[in-house]
């Protein structure tokens, strides 16, 4: 059965770091794409960053220059260092993963069950 387990939430005061992880654990060929998403009370999941197999990085225009998204493939792991938090990154933050299960099989999208975020002002 596939997982993906994040860590790292908690309450942080505004201008402080923390460190986000999601692990994906089961029979996982390879994983092609991970990412984070958060979602505040009343709006929708929206992209935070991602990154790619070759370690290509996308990133919300909000928290460039404050997030660094990096992965360890050997791990399965994707992480997601936050620094200069502001109240408004205020969120759950949930992890994705695009996983393969064979040699040029389909990606599926799977999703962690979140973590919260809270930044006080």
């Amino acid at each position: 059965q596939v997982q993906l387990v994040e860590s790292g939430g908690g309450l942080v005061q505004a201008g402080g770091s923390l460190r986000l992880s999601c692990t994906a654990s089961g029979s996982i060929f390879s994983i092609n794409y991970m990412a984070w998403f958060r979602q505040a009370p009343g709006k929708q999941r929206d992209l935070v960053a991602s990154i790619s197999s070759s370690e290509t990085t996308n990133y919300a225009d909000s928290v460039k220059g404050r997030f660094t998204i990096t992965r360890d493939s050997a791990k399965n792991a994707v992480y997601l260092q936050m620094d200069s938090l502001k109240p408004e990154d205020t969120a759950v933050y949930y992890c994705n993963a695009h996983l393969q299960f064979a040699y040029r099989g389909s990606n599926y999208s799977y999703w962690g069950q979140g973590t919260q975020v809270t930044v006080s002002s």
